[in-house]
């Protein structure tokens, strides 16, 4: 980064925070936020949740209502084990290809199922591709929802070997990064898509992951618990 870019950067921050999305958290605790989406799936949230039990972590889950509902003791099992559970979606539609109204109500509609299933209010949603627009930011906004984006990356969503998936989630990770993962496999049902289901163990990957954390004196938890030491870092973003 020039010392130009470093310079503006707390201006641009300082400017675009109040339309902004939380992207990390500004912190002094030894703390890197794992997040997950796309799920309750049967398969890859158990492998990620055992994950997270052997190693010690916590994660914030971003679930799909639809599957939330359909696997309602796998959600409360990813509850009782201490992790925090957001909304991504009453399913994986694109919201930027909605009207306002819609995504309005689907957003209102999905956080009140969720918290129907959990019993516990929602604050964080993360809009499914990580697409909006100032005005579908605004309507999540207005349903008391918080947008979360993120930083690091695993790449996940492609069927590669665990190993390089974790040196790309790790390439950026520092302290108060916010990590975007999957613990499942979702796309736009309105969308035809040939993309293949990845097969790889995500339990592998999220440990993969952790280690490497542990490696630069980290520790992975969920964005609740990395708010308790820290303050959220909001970024303007937006893209279709």
């Amino acid at each position: 980064m020039s010392a130009l870019a470093a310079a503006v950067r707390p201006a641009v921050r300082a400017l675009t925070g109040p339309v902004g999305s939380l992207r990390g958290v500004r912190t002094e605790a030894p703390n890197a936020v794992l997040t997950f989406d796309d799920g309750p799936d049967p398969v890859g949230t158990e492998q990620v949740l055992g994950a997270l039990a052997e190693r010690k972590a916590t994660a914030t889950f971003f679930v799909l209502v639809d599957r939330a509902e359909r696997y309602r003791t796998l959600l409360a099992e990813v509850a009782a084990e201490g992790h925090e559970i957001a909304l991504h979606g009453i399913d994986h539609r694109r919201l930027t290809s909605m009207p306002m109204s819609e995504v309005r109500n689907r957003t209102a509609e999905g956080k009140a199922r969720l918290e129907d299933l959990t019993g516990t209010p929602v604050r964080w949603f993360r809009p499914p591709y990580g697409s909006q627009t100032p005005a579908t930011w605004l309507a999540v906004r207005r349903c008391r929802l918080e947008p979360v984006v993120w930083g690091p990356t695993a790449w996940d969503w492609t069927d590669r070997p665990v190993a390089e998936m974790a040196a790309l989630a790790m390439r950026t990770m520092k302290r108060g990064s916010v990590l975007l993962a999957h613990d499942g496999f979702a796309v736009d049902p309105d969308v035809v898509s040939d993309l293949p289901e990845p097969s790889f163990d995500r339990g592998e990957l999220a440990r993969a992951v952790i280690d490497g954390l542990t490696e630069r004196g980290l520790s992975g938890v969920s964005l609740g618990e990395a708010l308790r030491h820290g303050r959220p870092d909001r970024w303007a973003w937006f893209r279709r």
